[in-house]
């Protein structure tokens, strides 16, 4: 199926669906080898593919795993640079629950390879980093969108957050 994700002007549009995994007060995230920053493992939804399908789907592809799909958790409007190109994001969030005794609960860091990698989907395959972070940790990483700071540093709570992040200048 073909991910939604497009140009638009001189932007690239993306519509990404992204787990928020905790196991104690750790919260799960993930960088792709060699970036500096830190996100919400997740990706791009697919045409015909409702963003909860997607964060589930992406996490048998990212982490060999189910998950079960509590709710959404946030809506983010994400303005940022990739690699030299602008970026226009609609994000949402969603807490999940790994399965009872899952192997990935407590590993200090693990690696995954992921294909068809990169924004505009096209890129060989990436070597993802996974690593489980407390809330202290997170003031000192550089977490993309940093918008989330917030959200992630405190216990899960019920509502929606809507977030605007914007790490780029927006045309006027």
């Amino acid at each position: 199926m073909p991910m939604i994700s497009f140009p638009a002007a001189d932007w690239r549009f993306h519509l990404r669906a992204a787990a928020i995994l905790r196991h104690g007060d750790a919260v799960l995230l993930h960088r792709i080898a060699g970036d500096a920053f830190w996100s919400l493992p997740g990706g791009r939804v697919e045409a015909g593919e409702t963003a909860a399908e997607a964060v589930q789907r992406e996490m048998r592809e990212e982490l060999d795993t189910e998950v079960e799909c509590v709710g959404l958790v946030a809506i983010v409007e994400n303005f940022f640079d990739y690699r030299g190109r602008a970026q226009h994001g609609i994000e949402l969030h969603f807490e999940l629950r790994l399965p009872p005794g899952s192997p990935l609960v407590g590993l200090p860091a693990f690696e995954r390879i992921e294909t068809g990698g990169g924004l505009d989907g096209d890129a060989p395959p990436l070597t993802l980093e996974f690593r489980w972070f407390r809330p202290h940790e997170l003031d000192a990483l550089d977490l993309r969108p940093a918008a989330l700071r917030p959200l992630l540093a405190r216990p899960a709570q019920a509502g929606i957050a809507h977030l605007v992040n914007a790490d780029r200048v927006r045309p006027a």
